[in-house]
């Protein structure tokens, strides 16, 4: 059984051609050469749920079966909706907390709650956690000055010229702390141990504007 485009004729005694002949005078009708992309949309759509109701099972209401698909599709997008609003809402909350976060902590308290979060395998906010407690110990040391809504990358860029040794690993550093926090990329234990280690290694660190070998030549 064919069924044309405009859904009234039933095709059981013609041939295959002359099905193909009525199918194109029926395209090249007025109406829709003249059909815009949104009604196509929902002609499309409305085609769709007429073939999932011709299918639909003997014992199945048609119409109870259309309206189960629609509260499907409904409940898809409103799903869909919710998260993409629920992400926008944190990368938002975590841009206006800045690198820090909402509360002021030392460098000390931000090392103790990363290794607490890293004890919990919570390594996204450890990593978190540890970058902040690099840059509270830069600030702390005169390194870096402090600067209100500094960002991650901000801080790679002011320590990497005082201390260019390390510029690469301060970047790196910064990278991973955006990934954790805007990208929501999964933090890891490489992840937390790398930021540890740069945390360590930056401790011991001096500008080179202040080494032994600079002091002594003055």
């Amino acid at each position: 059984m064919i069924i044309s485009l405009a859904g009234a004729v039933v095709l059981d005694d013609i041939g295959r051609e002359e099905a193909r002949r009525r199918a194109v005078e029926e395209l090249v009708r007025p109406e829709y050469q003249q059909e815009s992309l949104i009604d196509r949309i929902f002609r499309s759509v409305r085609e769709f749920l007429d073939g999932l109701l011709d299918n639909a099972p003997g014992g199945v209401s048609g119409g109870v079966f259309a309206l189960v698909i629609v509260l499907l599709i409904l409940a898809a997008l409103i799903v869909l909706i919710a998260w993409q609003a629920k992400r926008a809402t944190r990368s938002r909350r975590a841009a206006v907390d800045g690198l820090y976060g909402a509360r002021e902590r030392t460098a000390d308290e931000h090392r103790a709650e990363a290794e607490r979060l890293a004890g919990e395998s919570r390594w996204a906010e450890a990593i978190r956690e540890r970058l902040r407690a690099i840059a509270r110990d830069l600030e702390h040391r005169a390194i870096v000055a402090p600067q209100p809504g500094r960002t991650a990358d901000e801080l790679a860029d002011a320590a990497g010229r005082e201390l260019p040794e390390f510029a690469a690993r301060l970047a790196a550093a910064a990278r991973l702390f955006d990934d954790v926090t805007y990208g929501e990329a999964p933090g890891t234990t490489e992840g937390y141990q790398a930021m540890s280690g740069l945390d360590h290694d930056l401790r011991a660190a001096r500008p080179a504007a202040i080494t032994p070998a600079t002091a002594g030549s003055r």
